[in-house]
């Protein structure tokens, strides 16, 4: 985007052909980076791996990326970002210590089902 911005403002892109700050506004990158970052301490700060505990993380940063969502209107997440959110947030419990295929067996799920029960987006 930074890239996108520069040829703007040195005039190498037309306006029309600029897209990427529209769908990807800077508010929605820098509270989705705020969202993730607290996801991940709250992750670190894990005493243990209870599940309840690992599920209450996963909640919480889920509804935060859903109200940031609709904050965009319902339309800051499209498929991919959908996709990569949800591959990140087992990416960091995996990174954690955490199995998550097990962790989602516990509960009767698989392991891209970790955020269905709250996901808007």
């Amino acid at each position: 985007m930074d890239e996108e911005a520069t040829e703007l403002a040195v005039g190498r892109r037309a306006p029309s052909d600029a897209f990427l700050s529209e769908l990807f506004p800077e508010s929605l990158l820098a509270a989705t980076d705020e969202a993730l970052r607290t996801f991940e301490s709250d992750v670190e700060a894990l005493r243990d791996q209870d599940n309840e505990q690992v599920f209450e993380a996963i909640k919480h940063v889920v509804l935060v990326l859903n109200e940031i969502n609709e904050d965009h209107d319902g339309a800051g997440y499209e498929t991919q970002e959908r996709e990569e959110l949800c591959l990140y947030i087992d990416q960091t419990l995996m990174e954690h210590g955490i199995d998550v295929p097990a962790l989602a067996a516990r509960r009767g799920i698989s392991r891209t089902e970790i955020t269905d029960d709250w996901r808007d987006w």
